[in-house]
């Protein structure tokens, strides 16, 4: 079946020249960390990577990066970003998991179009000023004439590289399952819509800007037959699957009790795994999903900050690892982490896993590893995630003259994971430069934080 493409192309020829980076972090095949380092970059992709003086010295475009540590942009997996609207709700700030649904989704319900549209510029201004160049977002709640189209249109405004993911709930209250009835569709109308925007939007494409997800949200939320039916459809047309999984006892507890199995088992059973799913959380995944996502390829997106907030608990990330399953990782929402700060994840990945297992379990390097090349394997890419000849031109720069880098510039990108989470001095995604000195190029980010919590302060009022 053909499927409309939409690849973005710059004027073939235009060359940049990233020169004199005090280190560049390249995530490649021997995971190099060149002093004095530099990128030589064509269009939308990097041609050639090393020292300084070893690269081509002319461009049309150069950045200086003296002072500056350069790595590849880092890639988000898992985000609800309509729920930047909805930080710190007070009915919401003391609940685990499903009393915290609970809470949100009367809130949720009064979302409108262009509080969609805002709240993602709002949530992709923060993941890029954090240092992400790749995010996917699911959005499942679509009142009032909401649709993705609305998410779509603020990532092609700002410049960020997205997998939208079509989410969607079909299993109201009525029927057994969590979310109230008013904010479910019917799954004719899911699908039919599902297939508009793969339709409509998706390319796959090398160096694509915008891929579509098929993502039901969760298992207690959506029917088997929507499950099985969104995996058939996501197959025929090529394109990748998400969902919710295992993440915390009581989701343990209600898939036990609906379906007799533990979440692996159910995800196998429809066909959710393989190396085109991925899983967001899986905190409370067992040792027999462990083997069953290693040895099928599917994906984890990891969230330590959001399972921390809601007591979720925490996820296995060393043992999945050494498994061999693809691990990513991901702020969720910002009314689960009240924030999206790609940098302080990484940190906040590092500190949890030793916590739980041990100051070995996770080094600066893997979690790094984690947030880029790790990332990039579970959204099913091999063209973001590191920086190398022939991979997409998507870096971040980092100024080290910063205080909190003080006294540390003995190993810099240690550093940029133990220490306190720091802003990037520069974004450039497919060779275009997104954020410059610390600001944003694409919008002007005053205005849209103001309309935003005019918009936050009408729906939390709402639902008052």
């Amino acid at each position: 079946m053909t499927m409309q493409t939409q690849t973005q192309t710059q004027k073939r020829g235009r060359t940049m020249f990233v020169k004199h980076a005090d280190v560049l972090v390249t995530m490649d095949a021997t995971r190099r960390e060149i002093r004095d380092g530099g990128l030589y970059i064509e269009d939308n992709r990097i041609v050639a990577v090393g020292p300084t003086n070893e690269l081509p010295q002319s461009a049309d475009d150069v950045l200086d990066m003296r002072g500056h540590l350069v790595i590849p942009g880092l890639v988000n997996t898992h985000h609800h970003m309509y729920q930047s609207l909805t930080r710190a709700i007070p009915a919401a700030q003391d609940a685990e998991l499903f009393g915290w649904l609970t809470n949100l989704y009367k809130v949720w319900a009064n979302l409108t179009p262009e509080m969609i549209e805002i709240s993602t510029l709002t949530a992709m201004a923060e993941l890029l000023l954090s240092g992400c160049t790749t995010s996917s977002d699911h959005l499942y709640i679509y009142p009032n004439g909401s649709r993705l189209d609305d998410s779509i249109v603020a990532a092609q405004r700002i410049g960020m590289r997205f997998h939208a993911s079509r989410g969607s709930m079909s299993v109201g209250q009525k029927d057994g399952g969590l979310p109230p009835d008013s904010v479910v569709e019917k799954e004719a109308d899911i699908l039919k819509d599902t297939q508009r925007l793969i339709e409509t939007y998706h390319d796959d494409g090398r160096y694509a800007m915008l891929r579509m997800v098929v993502a039901p949200c969760s298992p207690f939320s959506v029917s088997r037959d929507l499950m099985r039916e969104s995996a058939t459809l996501a197959r025929q047309y090529g394109v990748s699957l998400h969902t919710h999984l295992a993440e915390n006892v009581n989701d343990i507890a209600y898939s036990r009790e609906k379906f007799g199995m533990t979440p692996a088992q159910y995800a196998e059973d429809l066909g959710w795994v393989g190396h085109d799913v991925w899983h967001a959380h899986c905190v409370q995944l067992d040792d027999e999903g462990i083997a069953l996502f290693a040895r099928t390829g599917t994906g984890v997106a990891h969230c330590p900050c959001s399972n921390m907030r809601l007591a979720s608990g925490i996820a296995p990330v060393k043992k999945m690892r050494l498994a061999g399953v693809p691990v990513g990782l991901g702020v969720d929402g910002s009314a689960s982490n009240d924030g999206a700060q790609m940098v302080a994840e990484v940190r906040q990945a590092l500190l949890l896993q030793r916590v739980g297992f041990g100051p070995d379990a996770m080094t600066a390097r893997e979690a790094l590893e984690i947030a880029t090349l790790g990332g990039a394997k579970v959204l099913n890419r091999d063209d973001i995630g590191a920086l190398a000849p022939g991979m997409a031109a998507d870096f971040v720069a980092f100024d080290l003259r910063q205080p909190l880098f003080a006294g540390a510039l003995h190993d810099p990108v240690a550093a940029l994971v133990f220490c306190a989470p720091s802003q990037v001095a520069y974004s450039v995604i497919g060779g275009k430069v997104v954020v410059k000195d610390g600001v944003l190029t694409t919008v002007e980010l005053g205005s849209v934080i103001e309309q935003h919590n005019r918009l936050a302060k009408r729906l939390y009022e709402a639902a008052a």
